[in-house]
C-alpha cells in the first residue's frame, strides 16, 4: 500500500465516525444534456457496489434536489437511492437566484413529503450549495458569504420539525475559499465542511503525479485548522484518465492508479468521509479531462481504467 504518510498527520482527526462514509459524485444529466432518469441513477449505485479491488461504495453526493429539466420535480436518483440502499449526501444548487433556491427548496419539502423515512434513513447530511465561494470570487455565478448564510438558514428552518431535523449541514468549496477571511464567516453556521480538492489544476503550484499527495494535503490540512472541531469531509477529487496536460499534472490510467493509492486509500484508512469524482465521467460524450474510474459505454461490461485494490 502507498501512502504519503508525511503529510497526512492532521487527516485523522477530519471523522469522527467508526467506518467512514464512500461514495461517489453523480451529475444529474449526461454529457448529452438528457436528464438521468431514476434506471440510469440506479444502474450506476449498482455498479459502484461491485467495483473490483474494492467495496463499500455506497454513498452518492448529489448537487441539486431537482430533476433536470424541470423547475421543482424531485431528482429521480432519490427512488433510485431507496431501489438500491444508497445513503445520501444531498445537495442543494444556490447559485442560481432566489427562486432556484425556492425551487430547490420545495423539491426537498416534497421528497421528505413523498418518500418519508425510506429517503430520510439514507441521507447522512445535507451540502448547500458547491463551490459558491470560489465561483463569486473568480466572477463566475456564484454567491457571496452573507447570501450563503441566508440559504443555510432557510435549509435549516426547511427541516425543523421533520425526520431530517438532526441532518448535519454542510458547505462544500475549495480550501483558498474557506481561508478567505471574509468566507470565514460561513463556517459558524455549518456543521461540517466540504472540501474539494484537485491538484491537477493547481498548475500554478508543482502538481505533477509526485507532487499530488502534497499538493492534496496542504490544502485538506489547511481546511482541518480552519474547521476546528467539526468534520471535513472530502466532497471531490480525482485524478484524470486523459485530458489535456495542466502544469506538471499529466492525465492517464497510470497516474490516475498512483493519486488512488495515495489519496483514497489514505483517506480510506483514516476513517475520513470521501465522495470521489467520479464513477464515469464519459455517458453519451467524451469528457475532456475525464475524471473516470469507467471510461464511456456499458458500466455493466466495462473493466475500471485502472486498479482500485489498496
Amino acid at each position: 500500500m502507498r501512502f504519503a504518510s508525511s503529510v497526512i498527520g492532521l487527516a485523522a482527526t477530519a471523522s469522527t465516525a467508526a467506518a467512514s462514509i464512500k461514495g461517489f459524485n453523480y451529475g444529474a444529466f449526461f454529457l448529452n444534456q438528457a436528464a438521468k432518469q431514476q434506471a440510469d441513477f440506479a444502474y450506476e449505485f449498482n455498479r459502484a457496489k461491485t467495483l473490483p479491488g474494492t467495496s463499500g461504495w455506497t454513498s452518492a453526493r448529489l448537487y441539486s434536489m431537482i430533476q433536470w429539466g424541470t423547475t421543482s420535480d424531485v431528482i429521480s436518483a432519490i427512488p433510485a437511492a431507496i431501489e438500491t440502499k444508497t445513503t445520501l449526501l444531498l445537495g442543494l444548487w444556490v447559485s442560481g437566484g432566489d427562486q432556484a433556491v425556492a425551487n430547490e427548496i420545495a423539491a426537498l419539502k416534497a421528497a421528505i413529503s413523498q418518500y418519508g423515512s425510506a429517503f430520510t434513513d439514507l441521507v447522512v447530511g445535507i451540502s448547500v450549495g458547491s463551490e459558491d465561494l470560489y465561483r463569486d470570487a473568480s466572477g463566475e455565478v456564484g454567491i457571496g458569504p452573507q447570501k450563503l448564510i441566508d440559504c443555510i438558514s432557510q435549509v435549516r428552518s426547511t427541516i425543523a420539525g421533520t425526520a431530517l431535523a438532526s441532518t448535519p449541514i454542510g458547505h462544500v468549496d475549495t480550501y483558498d475559499s474557506f481561508l478567505n477571511g471574509t468566507n470565514r464567516a460561513v463556517i459558524d453556521h455549518i456543521d461540517w465542511l466540504g472540501f474539494d480538492g484537485y491538484p491537477y489544476w493547481e498548475g500554478s503550484k508543482p502538481n505533477s503525479i509526485n507532487d499530488a499527495s502534497e499538493r492534496f494535503y496542504d490544502g485538506f490540512n489547511k481546511t482541518l485548522a480552519l474547521a476546528g472541531n467539526k468534520p471535513v469531509y472530502v466532497t471531490e477529487t480525482g485524478w484524470p484518465v486523459s485530458g489535456d496536460t495542466m502544469g506538471a499534472a499529466v492525465p492517464s490510467p497510470q497516474n490516475a492508479r498512483i493519486y488512488w493509492q495515495d489519496i483514497a486509500c489514505s483517506l480510506i484508512a483514516r476513517g475520513v468521509n470521501l465522495w470521489w469524482y467520479d464513477l464515469q465521467e464519459s455517458q453519451w460524450g467524451q469528457a475532456s479531462p475525464d475524471f473516470g474510474i469507467y471510461p464511456a459505454g456499458d458500466l455493466g461490461s466495462l473493466s475500471p481504467s485502472y486498479d482500485l485494490s489498496c
